[in-house]
């Protein structure tokens, strides 16, 4: 049973990797850049969040909230960070850009909610509810159904509606979007928008499971990257499925071996695919003939 409870903390886990690391494919698939400060955006989605509940917002309410916030704050990014670096043509700008205003949003928060870390307080019963014999939190079955709800909710944004297609077609080909009408650089403002939502909407589901504060981003971003490079930038179930690896894989280590080594077999997958299929687990290897 101890297993079975390590598998359930696992997957919880890797569902808030997986929801950020969709934030990432957002991004590349309408630009080929990336927001490296995906982790920042979940950082001030959850303190903002944080706030709002102190300032006695009901949970369920305060979500939207922080889901707009996250919208606005991604499209301040791309339109200061990344739309100057591609205009110019710059290869290597936007990486320094997007880390930059990664850097000035984590000091900003220190400033504003401190270096110590804060409970967030959970919406749901804290006592544990057993499921096939094991014990899970009320919270942990929240973050798996809200994190495949939001993904799934973007999927079929994007199959459905207009706008979606315009972004799908935008991914597909972005200079014939443009012939055919469609403002590509709204598109990617809006990529960049939407990914940083998934990462604020992550922000309030992880932080009643953790301790809330300025640095708790910074290594959640970096392996919902891993996640995305395991899985594919281009693969929608790679980040699902890299994500429920790379959280399995942390929770068992760190249980079997130690809490030292949780992050090995991760790296190491990583390392791997890198070497053997570079694209992922579920990419498509781009062939361009030049």
């Amino acid at each position: 049973m101890i297993l079975l409870q390590l598998i359930y903390s696992g997957i919880a886990l890797g569902m808030i990797y997986a929801v950020i690391a969709f934030g990432y494919q957002l991004t590349f698939a309408t630009s080929g850049t990336l927001n490296f400060g995906q982790g920042e955006a979940l950082m001030l989605g959850a303190l903002v969040g944080l706030t709002l509940v102190g300032l006695g917002v009901n949970y369920w309410v305060m979500i939207p909230i922080v889901c707009i916030f996250g919208f606005a704050q991604g499209a301040l990014v791309e339109r200061v960070g990344v739309r100057p670096a591609i205009k110019a043509r710059s290869e290597f700008g936007w990486i320094m850009a997007t880390i930059a205003l990664g850097i000035i949003f984590k000091n900003v928060a220190e400033n504003i909610w401190g270096r110590d870390d804060l409970r967030f307080p959970s919406p749901l019963p804290e006592a544990p509810i057993q499921v096939l014999g094991a014990n899970v939190l009320p919270m942990e079955l929240l973050v798996v159904f809200g994190a495949l709800a939001m993904m799934l909710l973007v999927e079929i944004f994007n199959r459905k509606s207009i706008y979606g297609k315009a972004f799908v077609a935008t991914s597909n080909d972005r200079d014939a979007a443009g012939l055919m009408g469609i403002n590509t650089g709204m598109v990617i403002t809006f990529s960049y928008a939407l990914s940083s939502l998934t990462a604020a909407f992550a922000g309030v589901l992880v932080a009643p499971l953790t301790l809330t504060g300025a640095t708790m981003g910074a290594v959640l971003g970096l392996k919902a990257f891993a996640v995305a490079i395991i899985g594919g930038l281009s693969s929608g179930m790679g980040v699902v499925v890299g994500g429920l690896i790379l959280g399995i894989a942390e929770t068992t280590t760190g249980f079997y071996l130690s809490t030292g080594y949780k992050d090995v077999p991760g790296l190491v997958l990583l390392l791997l695919v890198l070497t053997f299929k570079p694209a992922g687990l579920f990419g498509k290897t781009a062939i361009k003939k030049v």
